[in-house]
């Protein structure tokens, strides 16, 4: 049996601003990222998308643009990990004062390319504003303790 954990990522745009957060060290994956994290079962995966969205920034998003996969295998221990990719333009409601997950800024695209980011999400980061959608594999190795290997995939 192969075990699978299912996450989201949601960048949420405001004309020319991207909402990201800063999330600090003890939280874990320290930088600059969009909001997001693990589907509930039995949630569809863009309600989770949504609900994350609000859990982490107190906006509803609605009306996502799937934007694709980002994900990798492990061949040794029957696991995949997955993180699917919206964008969302129509929401509603005022950003938190307190967020759970780090401090909310509105940034530009090129301001962003800027800003500290796990390697991870900065490959995936500029495919979230390109036409098309992106299927991002890479292979687990477990002596590094790493994904090596990735492709991209644009459609």
């Amino acid at each position: 049996m192969i075990n699978t954990d299912i996450y989201t990522m949601c960048i949420v745009k405001k004309e020319e601003r991207i909402l990201l957060l800063n999330r600090p060290p003890e939280r874990g994956f320290p930088g600059y990222l969009g909001p997001g994290g693990k589907v509930d079962f039995p949630e569809s995966i863009a309600e989770g998308a949504a609900r994350e969205v609000f859990e982490e920034t107190g906006l509803k998003v609605k009306n996502l643009i799937y934007k694709g996969v980002d994900g990798y295998a492990d061949t040794k221990n029957n696991y995949r990990y997955m993180v699917f990719n919206y964008v969302a333009t129509d929401f509603e409601g005022t950003l938190l004062e307190h967020p759970p997950e780090g401090e909310l800024c509105w940034v530009t695209l090129d301001e962003a390319m800027s800003l500290p980011m796990q390697p991870w999400f900065k490959r995936r980061f500029p495919l979230f504003f390109e036409e098309g959608v992106f299927e991002i594999h890479g292979e687990w190795n477990e002596s590094r303790q790493e994904v090596e290997g990735y492709r991209i995939h644009k459609m």
